[in-house]
């Protein structure tokens, strides 16, 4: 799954990967697709006039004479939002952008391939159907929703999906927001919806968000479908894996880890089904590797002669997994 499109922007990184393609965007979505993905996975939030919008953030930023305005995208309108960033119309202007960092620096929000922002109906009428869409719910965690607020945001939601998205497009529904997830699993039945959680990496005031064992007993609590993990919360706990599927949940991972082939590899060993990340090409090539024929080349009579053989999964023991889990620390550092 292509993590918001073709990869998040991380504007301090060196990476030029991290600044390639504007995140959420149409044009980011668009050029995942030429790696024959499975998904992309997005961010929707609800303006002030309950339009679905693909944005990451909370706060949208901009900076005009070194003065920092930031704004909540749920409260502004959708034209306002629209007016951020690159313009569809020729000639037209729209506000600089900027993006805090964590460590609190301001940068200007740049990359090589930038593009305008995105509503969600624009998703379903300009990005290839040949992608799915992992849609994340993006709710504010330091917020408390009562469940009119959430039903008012996950219906205008929905209305967008019935209005415009096509039959054959695979949707799945998540979020880190427990209630939300809930009761979107109440208000449809054609989509699936799956918790997302960090595992325990960081704690929550709420205890369903604080590991695994709680995620398992929520998602069979609320008829979820499935988890989405902070990957590292899988190589603690390697043992979750068999856990969940015993639970007839699906289970995918997200987390920046996810950009190291190897790491993939290990989870494709464990049997996990889904991995959301930022270097689409490089993961989808080792991907595909993981499966592809191998070709033995053996000697008859002083000639080469080229057999095929389908390769088969590599079996490890539990004592075996543990020790290659511990060897990823050391994988990130190569």
């Amino acid at each position: 799954m292509g993590h918001r499109g073709s990869g998040m922007n991380i504007l301090q990184s060196s990476d030029h990967k991290m600044k390639c393609f504007k995140e959420n965007s149409v044009l980011s979505f668009n050029h995942a697709a030429q790696f024959n993905l499975d998904f992309i996975e997005f961010d929707v939030q609800v303006t002030r006039d309950d339009c679905p919008v693909i944005f990451h953030d909370i706060h949208i930023l901009t900076q005009v004479e070194g003065v920092i305005t930031e704004k909540k995208v749920t409260e502004i309108t959708l034209e306002e939002f629209l007016s951020y960033g690159p313009q569809k119309e020729p000639g037209k202007v729209g506000k600089t952008m900027v993006r805090k960092a964590k460590d609190g620096s301001v940068l200007e929000w740049k990359v090589e391939n930038d593009g305008p922002l995105c509503t969600f109906q624009e998703a379903f009428e300009k990005v290839d159907t040949s992608l799915g869409f992992n849609i994340e719910l993006k709710l504010d965690d330091y917020k408390i929703y009562d469940e009119v607020e959430l039903k008012r945001i996950l219906q205008a939601v929905l209305k967008v999906i019935d209005e415009h998205a096509d039959q054959g497009r695979p949707i799945i529904f998540s979020s880190f927001q427990p209630d939300a997830v809930q009761l979107m699993r109440k208000l449809q039945e054609n989509h699936p919806v799956y918790f997302l959680t960090n595992g325990g990496c960081e704690i929550y005031g709420d205890p369903r968000r604080n590991s695994l064992e709680e995620a398992i007993k929520f998602c069979h609590e609320a008829g979820l479908q499935g988890i989405v993990s902070q990957v590292r919360a899988i190589f603690r706990h390697p043992t979750m894996v068999a856990r969940i599927k015993e639970s007839k949940l699906s289970l995918i991972t997200y987390g920046q880890l996810n950009n190291v082939p190897e790491a993939v590899y290990m989870q494709h060993l464990m049997g996990i089904e889904g991995v959301i990340v930022d270097f689409v090409q490089e993961i989808k090539e080792a991907i595909s590797d993981f499966n592809e024929t191998e070709e033995d080349y053996s000697s008859v009579d002083g000639e080469e002669i080229v057999e095929n053989r389908n390769r088969l999964p590599v079996k490890f023991s539990d004592r075996e997994l543990s020790f290659l889990l511990k060897l990823i620390p050391e994988l990130i550092q190569t």
